[in-house]
């Protein structure tokens, strides 16, 4: 499931919030983007 993050509310959003609009349904703004998750680095021994 794809998670989207308001750019200027900053809450998340689920795609089934926004249905068919690309807008967030807290503010209303446009400006959407993916939020990223963090990278896992190892180490070789």
């Amino acid at each position: 499931m794809v998670k989207y993050v308001c750019f200027m509310c900053e809450k998340r959003i689920s795609e089934e919030m926004m249905g068919k609009r690309v807008r967030c349904p807290y503010c209303g703004s446009k400006i959407l983007f993916k939020g990223r998750s963090k990278p896992t680095t190892v180490k070789a021994v």
